[in-house]
């Protein structure tokens, strides 16, 4: 299962209500307040992020199996849990960069539940 979750987009001008995720170097907004899944992006000059992340905006799927998901894919940024109960990877697909997330926790605040 692939479901659509974000898009990122890499900024260098600091947004009002940034959160900073310290661990990872980098500041996030938008996503909670966005009906689209619009996320900004502000990185710290020293974030241990590939320039393919920095520069080009990424889309984000949730999926229910990481692991398999990676199979076979060009790995840009390994697996990781920028927060509890979520699991993330990037891959490179067509040259872009892509965000993967399975959510080990049902009930994740960030998890997107479809409309019905």
């Amino acid at each position: 299962m692939r479901r659509y979750h974000h898009i990122g987009i890499p900024t260098s001008q600091p947004r009002l209500g940034e959160r900073h995720l310290a661990h990872l170097k980098v500041f996030v907004v938008g996503y909670e307040n966005s009906e689209y899944g619009v996320e900004w992006m502000r990185f710290e000059a020293d974030a241990p992020i590939p320039e393919l992340v920095r520069l080009v905006p990424h889309v984000a799927f949730e999926v229910s199996d990481l692991a398999s998901e990676l199979e076979g894919r060009e790995i840009l940024i390994t697996p990781n849990s920028p927060s509890d109960g979520v699991r993330v990877a990037f891959i490179v697909e067509n040259g872009a960069p892509i965000e993967l997330l399975e959510f080990t926790d049902p009930n994740h605040p960030d998890r997107r539940i479809p409309k019905v």
